[in-house]
């Protein structure tokens, strides 16, 4: 069974940092495109980023390139989100997900809430 569960999310004010963790386990997690999805209230789920394993390279949507920085340990079947510079746009339920995480055929996990306020 697949199983991927985030956390590390909280309250933090405009410019502060949160990291972000997501466990995974019951499939390849070392063989797997990995992904960070989120969705604010009444909005979509939106991709955030995603980490390709073939190429080891990070890609990110433009709205955090630069502040975020997505990294995986295979080792320990956990992927991360390093978020700093955050804004109150940033605030929403934030998943991991198995490819890009909007696709049917992907996996997305139990997510943890950010809200970034003042």
């Amino acid at each position: 069974e697949v199983r991927l569960v985030a956390s590390g999310g909280g309250y933090v004010q405009p410019g502060g940092s949160l990291r972000l963790s997501c466990a995974a386990s019951g499939f390849d997690f070392s063989a797997s495109d990995m992904s960070w999805v989120r969705q604010a209230p009444g909005k979509e789920l939106e991709w955030v980023s995603i980490f390709k394993v073939f190429t080891g390279r990070a890609y990110y949507t433009d709205s955090v390139e630069g502040r975020f920085t997505i990294s995986k340990d295979n080792a320990k079947n956990t992927l991360y989100l390093q978020m700093d510079s955050l804004k109150t746009e940033d605030t929403a339920v934030y998943s991991c997900a198995t490819g890009w995480g909007t696709s049917a055929s992907d996996f997305v996990g139990q997510g943890t809430q950010v809200t970034v306020s003042s």
